[in-house]
């Protein structure tokens, strides 16, 4: 099964690093253009740490502000933050906090836009 799914990854950034390649070429006729577009594709993704940190940090940041509003069960929202967009799912247990929840992740610190896809649960058996 392991190596099933290392092949997968491993074909995986092989199409990835390709479309990478034909991207750059079809945007540069230079030869010297070209090169500096593959180089300067690549750079970003030779150091994700700092980023995945910073996401992170955020997001955490972002669960730490909802906790706080003790009326919100934070357990049921899920939170993806990514150079500081931050995107909600999940569901809340009343349509009022779905506004409430996104106004309070807007509010934290480096947060840039927030993308608000909280329903609210029903309860089983409900209609």
């Amino acid at each position: 099964m392991r190596k099933i799914a290392g092949l997968g990854l491993f074909v995986g950034a092989i199409v990835v690093a390709m479309s990478t390649n034909a991207w750059s070429q079809s945007g540069n006729a230079s030869g010297a253009g070209a090169a500096a577009s593959v180089t300067g594709a690549a750079a970003p993704s030779s150091s994700p740490v700092p980023a995945r940190k910073a996401n992170r940090a955020l997001r955490r940041s972002v669960y730490a502000a909802i906790s706080k509003h003790r009326e919100i069960s934070a357990g049921s929202i899920g939170v993806t933050a990514r150079n500081g967009a931050v995107t909600l799912n999940g569901t809340v247990t009343d349509a009022s906090q779905i506004a409430t929840v996104g106004e309070i992740a807007k509010g934290v610190p480096g947060v840039t836009s927030v993308t608000n896809r909280l329903t609210v649960q029903r309860p089983f058996g409900g209609q």
